[in-house]
């Protein structure tokens, strides 16, 4: 909301553009636009104060010497909170139905080495599909085996690593 925080700025203040342009990552120019009202017509302003950005006595600051630059609120509520838990990738419609064949090329690669959940990560499926594969018992009755490399599933590093794991695991 850069053009948002950069209308109220322009309203609400007298900072000159290139402060409110450093300030909202915006060019001079545009910002200057948007005062003359040819960008960003009937926006309506986002309070940067109201949204823990800015301070008054920042903006007063900034005001009295054209020279500075408005300074953003950091916020230690980051750091506080845990650690993001990471996402599961997105595949795309066309390689979902390739999981299958990737699985079943996992499984006759490495009956013993991978484990089903190990196969169900790399390729972006369930434990239960590839139990199912496994088992035979998959809805599909023929399945032809594709590498999940060369289809783009997982890459040879990700397999790789997981195969390295396994490997230490079993020595200790």
């Amino acid at each position: 909301m850069p053009k948002a925080t950069a209308v109220w700025l322009i309203e609400n203040t007298a900072l000159t553009f290139k402060q409110i342009s450093q300030f909202c990552h915006l060019h001079e120019l545009e910002v200057q636009g948007i005062a003359d009202g040819d960008v960003a017509p009937g926006m309506q302003g986002f309070n940067p104060i109201d949204n823990n950005q800015l301070t008054k006595e920042e903006i007063l600051r900034c005001e009295k010497d054209p020279e500075s630059s408005l300074n953003l609120i950091q916020s230690n509520f980051s750091q506080i909170l845990p650690p993001k838990k990471k996402d599961t990738k997105y595949t795309p419609i066309s390689l979902r139905q390739e999981k299958p064949y990737a699985i079943l090329w996992l499984i006759k690669r490495y009956p013993e080495q991978l484990k089903d959940s190990q196969i169900a990560k790399l390729t972006g499926s369930t434990k239960n599909t590839v139990d199912a594969i496994r088992n035979g018992t998959y809805r599909e009755a023929v399945l032809e085996t594709k590498s999940p490399m060369d289809v783009g599933l997982c890459s040879y590093e990700d397999l790789e690593k997981v195969l390295n794991k396994n490997r230490k695991s079993i020595k200790e």
